[in-house]
């Protein structure tokens, strides 16, 4: 890989063996701690979205100084059914005069898609010296995944694409709160504020609301829907909140655990990672994050008064921080939570089903007209 950028070299990335690993249990009490622990300090000092900052912050730095911390997939699996579910409840019987609105918003997300992609590839590839299809795939926003088994069938380094994903999701899940209650002015609280205890919850509306987590995911799966354990649950949630069957809120207890849960598996990404090996790879990664950022909240400005959509849940559907972790932001706002998600949902499944295909269009094309000119 021809790996010179700003920074020079760019150092490998090949995985360490370290056959002193401790037990899985053992990774997984240590990271749910750490993540506790810093989601209760950020809760302390007031910080916005606390909970998943908090456990975040704590366990990327954790997990860059040497931690092996972990979450399940299992748990987190659960946790994010649960999120599906709460997100689904954003879906009120009411929604049906919105979403004409959103067809504008779709617009400008898939001509947003289409310039972030070329602009993050050049950034990538020229600015940061990344390979052909390392850069292409680690521009892509959205489906981490799904880009890094695409990339690594077409050469590129599945190491640098998760890394460069990781930051991107990091950078702004941790910008984005601090940016609407510095620069807008809006409070993005701990918790929901239509949060209500568990125990407050009917026993009707819980066994309802799980039995779409359940059904949801175990529908979506063998479907093959992106993010079936977010979106399989969200839709059945969606479905009995427009029918009008629950309008239970969701459990603050359970929000807060799945935030928890969500800051802590991505922050355990960086496991196995030194600070001195990957700081330029974060460094490139979070400018990568911020040129997304900026081409989000400029296409938020142009377009959302014009469309008669509100900004911030426009910036917020826009940028690609994450489904799961935007969707929590707009609980949290209280903002249009059901454009957010769906908008989140169509991004994700375009940049699946359209990535992979264009790359391969597009490199054949690069290496035939390369061959005729030799």
């Amino acid at each position: 890989m021809d790996r010179h950028s700003l920074f020079g070299p760019l150092p490998s990335l090949a995985a360490n063996a370290d056959p002193a690993v401790a037990p899985t249990w053992r990774r997984t009490l240590g990271g749910l701690a750490t993540g506790v622990g810093g989601g209760a300090v950020f809760a302390y000092a007031g910080a916005p979205l606390a909970w998943m900052l908090g456990a975040l912050i704590t366990v990327t730095l954790a997990s860059l100084a040497g931690a092996r911390l972990t979450i399940p997939a299992r748990l987190r699996t659960v946790m994010i059914a649960i999120l599906g579910v709460m997100l689904g409840s954003a879906f009120t019987p009411e929604i049906g005069a919105q979403i004409a609105n959103w067809g504008s918003a779709v617009a400008v997300m898939s001509g947003l898609l289409v310039v972030t992609m070329v602009l993050a590839f050049a950034f990538l590839r020229f600015g940061m010296g990344l390979d052909r299809a390392t850069a292409y795939f680690s521009g892509a926003p959205g489906g981490l995944t799904e880009m890094v088994l695409a990339g690594e069938a077409h050469g590129a380094d599945g190491r640098v694409i998760t890394l460069m994903h990781a930051t991107r999701i990091l950078v702004i899940v941790a910008v984005i709160p601090f940016y609407f209650r510095v620069l807008e002015g809006v409070d993005v609280p701990t918790l929901p504020p239509a949060a209500v205890s568990l125990l407050q919850t009917p026993l009707f509306d819980g066994l309802l609301m799980a039995a779409c987590a359940v059904l949801g995911y175990w529908i979506a799966r063998p479907l093959r829907v992106p993010a079936a354990a977010l979106v399989g649950p969200m839709v059945l949630s969606a479905a009995v909140h427009i029918a009008g069957w629950t309008a239970a809120p969701p459990p603050f207890e359970l929000i807060a655990a799945a935030q928890v849960v969500v800051g802590t598996a991505l922050g355990a990404r960086f496991a196995g990672l030194t600070l001195r090996r990957v700081w330029p790879y974060l460094l490139v990664g979070a400018g990568s994050g911020v040129l997304m950022m900026v081409l989000a909240w400029l296409a938020a400005a142009l377009f959302a008064d014009a469309l008669g959509l509100d900004r911030a849940a426009l910036l917020l559907a826009l940028v690609p921080g994450g489904l799961v972790e935007m969707g929590l932001i707009a609980l949290s706002l209280d903002v249009d939570t059901a454009m957010v998600s769906t908008l989140h949902v169509l991004r994700i499944a375009a940049i699946m089903l359209i990535a992979p295909i264009a790359f391969t269009l597009i490199d054949r094309h690069l290496q035939r007209r390369g061959h005729n000119r030799g």
